[in-house]
């Protein structure tokens, strides 16, 4: 004991003086001192978060009215203060919850919901109210209104930190230029040094939300962002808990809870995707556990001791030769149809057999003679005697044994080794004397296993042989797969609530059953459509891709990964791609080194994606943007301030395959720009090359210089399109061949701008008049190694004008 503890210990008064001194705080006042937790650590990063969540509290409350979010963001110096100003055209609070949603920490409608929302634990905006009134002193101004109603709403307001409740300073009505919608005013300690971050949220929130139309207005710059689709994201739906990944103490708490008295009614009822036959394979998984399986043998066969049919007749007794005899050779024949026997399958075939001969015979096989017949049906199969200690398996169990270790290990081990590993094996399932459950067989998977590492221990010790873990595992599933699932009942409900090493076992059961997915209906992906139409949106590259994986679950906690990329064009080439980081729609702009999505990208092997990244690890460099955005019910934040994701596997995997598959597509993008650049510049060698022979051949054979086109197409193996015009008096014939040396078919659209009207134009082509000009348009099918025709008749002075489409540039070879 220190002196400290001493010193405590010798003055009785000073505990008590200490308790005076203990009181218990509110969560305001907890947040007033340690405002860092929610990203007000800095005023640079104070005006960021306070936009942020007011974006994300506006965002949230328009779609969930069903209204294309209009949102204007206003910061303007206000003395040595910043007046932050957020507008949105929401549903309107009504007057009664105004102060509650801005003046106390903690309140609202979602902590305990499972679906999707940007905003969850009731702290931000009242966080924001909170940082507000400690740098600068003054209330916060809010005006809200209603939907139909003929003035807004008006508060002034703090948060009484030492009660978490607000404190209105002023209130009334006002008048309103919005229908509807709500409006924060906050003056706070802060500056615009992070001011590129606080462009990115803006920028970033446009790209994931491109149903929303954002405006920034700031001292120095103007932005507006337009939506980009009237879409709204699709409505999400509050959902039961999945079986998989959720917690021990969580079931335990819902045991508690529960109405339900089965533990199927409590699966059925209290979780999702769990129906009445997903939860008879939860029972039977916790049965596995909970009570173990019942090990089957191979019955004596007519040949081998263990007469069945005499054994149960020696243990019936006063029914009657004939009923005895006709009950004994009925069990016998059930036993007999069996490849393997467990105990289980003995007593279920002496209670239907008994029942069908006291109808029958008229004789009544009452309990006790039938626990008998089971008991001596059962010696008869395996040899066991439940009263003799230290028994040896018999022979034919150990055969059973040698079979199944035979079959589950390597053939490097001998007969010899096995028939020794296998008769210790069998040694283990010989039940001793009052042990219950080893006399009917009865293991958990656990217990086998110990059985097969102790067999195999001294095999190795004794027999100069090795058994490795894989051996071992093998033998135990061998073993498992021949064992029966029991249908003892499990615990109610309430008992299992005060039975944690039993609760963790269904947990173990929920968790090793295949479940279906949870439903998505809770979720508000972006859909990968829509996240390439926000990257589209707001970033000028030449390519991109998306993915958007199907809902996987962690905590119970169902999630949605998806990913996109954007390439070349007008991104930046120097230095890292650009990475943007979501969660629930939710721009990540802090904390980037500490978050799941960064390291997974940084642990990418980029160059298998033809990326550079130096040194093989990091986040690849070049012109590229790379989206990822992870939708919960729950994401798992790494503190309070919700800037980064926590390292979770479920969802780093996710992350890592949503990635890799919008990745796959940028891959085959590049390969080709690479192989076509080759191609182009074989073609241009091929194209400086062929005039120079062809105008030598012209020179030696006196005749005019060849076509080189044709001659290109085919070394090239490109598509030829070559068009004939032949005069005749004042019309002109016009013919358009399309040659295709390709392997492939090809399908090129053709469009021919003449400006006089064509006539006997070829079946198939269409013919558009357009301010005096007609175009000619044909697509044909043309299949690898064929070629298609057109014709046309024209003036002879008329002009034309020879395009074609839908096939690469390099791949094409065009001649009028």
């Amino acid at each position: 004991m220190t002196s400290f503890q001493s010193s405590l210990g010798e003055d009785e008064g000073m505990a008590a003086e200490l308790a005076e001194n203990q009181r218990a705080i509110s969560i305001a006042e907890f947040f007033e001192k340690n405002k860092q937790m929610l990203g007000f650590n800095s005023g640079a990063r104070a005006l960021v978060t306070a936009v942020k969540e007011a974006v994300d509290n506006a965002l949230d409350a328009t779609e969930e009215a069903g209204h294309l979010p209009d949102i204007y963001v206003e910061i303007e110096e206000a003395g040595d203060y910043y007046r932050l100003v957020v507008e949105d055209n929401g549903p309107g609070i009504t007057r009664e919850q105004i102060p509650k949603i801005f003046g106390k920490l903690l309140y609202g409608s979602r902590f305990h919901a499972r679906e999707q929302a940007r905003g969850q634990q009731g702290i931000g905006i009242s966080a924001a109210v909170l940082y507000s009134q400690l740098t600068s002193g003054k209330p916060a101004k809010v005006t809200s209104r209603t939907q139909g109603s003929d003035t807004a709403q008006y508060f002034e307001l703090v948060i009484d930190t030492d009660t978490n409740e607000p404190e209105i300073r002023d209130e009334g009505t006002t008048s309103w230029d919005r229908p509807h919608g709500t409006r924060i005013e906050l003056e706070m300690e802060g500056n615009m040094r992070a001011r590129q971050q606080l462009h990115d949220y803006v920028k970033h929130t446009a790209v994931v939300n491109p149903h929303a139309r954002l405006e920034l207005k700031e001292p120095r710059e103007h932005f507006k962002f337009e939506r980009a689709t009237d879409e709204l994201p699709a409505e999400t739906e509050e959902i039961k808990p999945h079986p998989h990944g959720v917690e021990l103490g969580n079931v335990l708490k819902m045991l508690s809870a529960t109405d339900s008295h089965s533990v199927s009614g409590f699966l059925q009822n209290e979780f999702t995707r769990v129906g009445k036959k997903t939860a008879d394979k939860v029972i039977d998984e916790f049965r596995d556990r909970h009570y173990g399986r019942e090990m089957s043998w191979t019955p004596p066969r007519a040949h081998e001791d263990g007469d069945v049919a005499r054994a149960v007749s020696g243990a019936v007794s006063n029914k009657g030769a004939d009923a005895t005899a006709a009950f004994a050779d009925a069990v016998a024949k059930r036993v007999d149809e069996m490849d393997r026997v467990a105990y289980q399958h003995v007593e279920r075939f002496v209670a239907e057999e008994a029942n069908a001969v006291e109808a029958d015979h008229g004789k009544n096989f009452g309990k006790t003679v039938r626990e008998n017949a089971v008991e001596a049906a059962w010696r008869a199969i395996t040899g066991f005697d439940p009263d003799e200690p230290d028994q040896a398996a018999n022979e034919r169990l150990i055969s059973d044994a040698f079979a199944l270790a035979d079959e589950a290990t390597s053939t490097r081990k001998d007969d010899e080794t096995i028939r020794a590993f296998a008769e210790r094996l069998a040694a283990k399932f010989v039940p001793e004397p009052e042990d219950a459950d080893a006399w009917r067989g009865r293991f958990t998977r656990d217990d086998v296993r110990e059985f097969v590492d102790r067999s195999a221990d001294m095999t190795e010790d004794r027999e100069d042989a090795t058994f490795g873990d894989t051996a071992r595992e093998n033998v135990t599933d061998a073993f498992w797969r021949v064992m029966r699932t029991v249908s003892d009942d499990p615990p109610l409900a309430r008992e299992l609530a005060e039975d944690r090493d039993a609760t963790s076992k269904l947990v173990a059961g929920m968790r090793a059953t295949d479940i279906i997915a949870p439903p998505t209906s809770c979720l508000s992906p972006i859909s990968a459509e829509l996240v390439e139409a926000g990257l589209r949106k707001e970033y000028d590259a030449e390519f991109y891709s998306a993915s958007s994986r199907d809902a996987e679950v962690h905590a119970g906690d169902p999630f949605v990964v998806e990913a996109g990329i954007a390439y070349g064009g007008e991104i930046e080439a120097e230095g890292q791609a650009d990475l943007l980081r979501y969660a629930n729609r939710v721009p990540l702009v802090y904390k980037r080194g500490g978050c799941a999505i960064t390291e997974t990208i940084k642990g990418i092997g980029w160059r298998n994606y033809n990326l550079d990244q130096p040194g093989g690890t990091g986040v690849p460099t070049g012109p590229a943007v790379i989206m990822v955005h992870v939708a919960s019910t729950n994401v798992p934040f790494t503190s309070e301030s919700k800037d980064a994701v926590a390292s979770v596997e479920e969802i780093e995997d996710e992350i890592e395959l949503a990635v890799r598959e919008a990745a796959r597509e940028l891959k085959s993008y590049l390969n080709k720009q690479q192989s076509m650049r080759k191609r182009k510049q074989k073609q241009n060698v091929l194209g400086e090359i062929l005039p120079v022979m062809a105008q030598k051949v012209s020179d030696v054979t006196g005749r005019p210089n060849p076509d080189i086109g044709d001659a290109l197409a085919r070394i090239m193996n490109n598509v030829l399109v070559e068009r004939d015009v032949v005069a005749d008096g004042d019309e002109q014939t016009v013919t358009v061949v399309v040659e295709n040396h390709s392997d492939r078919n090809e399908s090129p659209d053709v469009t021919d701008i003449v400006d006089s009207e064509p006539r006997d134009v070829t079946d198939g082509a269409t013919v558009v008049e357009m301010d005096g000009e007609w175009f000619v348009k044909w697509s044909p099918d043309v299949p690898a190694g064929e070629e298609a025709r057109l014709t046309y008749t024209v003036e002879t002075d008329a002009t034309l004008d020879l395009s074609v489409s839908a096939v690469e540039g390099p791949k094409l070879t065009v001649s009028d």
